[in-house]
């Protein structure tokens, strides 16, 4: 009989704790996704900025050292029309950053992308059968959604209201990541871009546990066991933690993004569409301050992040992190250096002891 008062995500899932990893593009692979698995967690590999050789080279690593369930993550955005224009205005206002760092202005602007997710991916999750797949940004076509689960995968997918949740709901999820406005990285809306329309953890769990039937999933501001007792509490069935697993040796962020998360206080994060032109959660830095974290400006997502290639190719490697993206949530300070399974297991006994379990 499991301790925990709710034990759906555990047996919907088969991990024996119901913490899982986020799948954090860029900045988490297969190593935390073995250390999350074996510590009785979900491992998540996010696939979003992977082509399908690396996504195969990272599955195979996952699969060789453990035999747990694997998450594989997926954006399912539309891309964008082409905008000519707007690419340009965008540069224009980069421009005396070009002129700051020595980059090229007149050179081709390099092309930012996130690969959505289409047949190829599908056809990696038909072959390696993941025990689940989740997406961001809604769910993909009805014909690949179908295929997904044919495989016997269990389908997880963001929402950051009630509608959205609702939404995932009659479309098919599993299980739903209630993503509340404290989260790092990229917001999950995608029924509306209003950005007042955002809800914190607190007020967004317990009216998704009430509206939907599946389990539900706590994100978002989830730093340490309290958090998780909390998220439990106000109705949910498990917890996904991201930034507090940032601070784990097996995270592949750079030496400037770590030092920010040691160095910025609770109130240094903000949501910013500069670095990829969808509203993503960060700790501010120069370019969030000068230009407004929010810029009309920015191209559609993905397409805002070419421009600032060239920039960040000469600013980074003198560890330099003015128009670098620092992807953080809000509880940034609950942050502990332990490796994650040891965190993972940590927490979880922590938190079943507030439970009074």
């Amino acid at each position: 009989m499991s301790r925990w008062p709710d034990s759906r995500i555990l047996d919907l899932l088969a991990i024996d704790l119901p913490i899982l990893q986020a799948p954090m593009a860029g900045a988490t692979g297969s190593a935390m996704a073995i250390a999350v698995s074996e510590a009785g967690g979900l491992g998540s590999l996010p696939c979003a900025m992977l082509g399908p050789e690396q996504i195969r080279q990272e599955l195979q690593a996952f699969r060789q050292a453990s035999r747990g369930p694997l998450n594989l993550n997926f954006f399912c955005h539309t891309p964008p029309p082409d905008d000519p224009a707007r690419i340009a205005r965008w540069k224009a206002a980069l421009r005396p950053y070009y002129e700051e760092v020595g980059a090229d202005f007149e050179a081709p602007t390099p092309v930012s992308s996130r690969a959505p997710f289409d047949d190829s991916a599908c056809a990696l999750v038909e072959e390696y059968k993941p025990e689940v797949v989740s997406f961001h940004f809604g769910l993909p076509q009805p014909r690949l959604l179908a295929r997904v689960k044919a495989t016997g995968a269990r389908v997880l997918s963001s929402a950051t209201t009630v509608s959205e949740a609702l939404w995932l709901e009659q479309h098919g999820c599993d299980a739903i990541i209630a993503m509340g406005y404290e989260a790092g990285g990229h917001r999950g809306m995608f029924l509306s871009e209003d950005l007042n329309s955002q809800v914190g953890t607190l007020a967004l769990v317990p009216q998704i546990a009430d509206a939907v039937r599946v389990p539900v999933i706590a994100a978002g501001g989830i730093g340490d066991a309290r958090g998780i007792a909390a998220a439990f509490v106000l109705g949910a069935a498990a917890v996904q933690l991201g930034t507090a697993y940032l601070f784990c040796p097996e995270a592949k962020v750079s030496a400037m993004h770590r030092r920010a998360l040691h160095t910025a206080r609770e109130s240094d994060t903000a949501l910013t569409n500069l670095f990829t032109g969808r509203p993503a959660r960060g700790i501010c830095n120069r370019i969030m301050r000068e230009l407004g974290p929010m810029s009309e400006l920015a191209p559609a997502f993905p397409l805002a992040g070419g421009a600032l290639m060239p920039i960040r190719a000469l600013s980074e490697p003198a560890g330099n992190s003015d128009f670098s993206n620092l992807w953080s949530g809000q509880a940034l300070r609950l942050g502990i250096e332990r490796p994650a399974a040891e965190l993972t297991r940590t927490l979880a006994e922590q938190a079943l002891t507030i439970l009074g379990r």
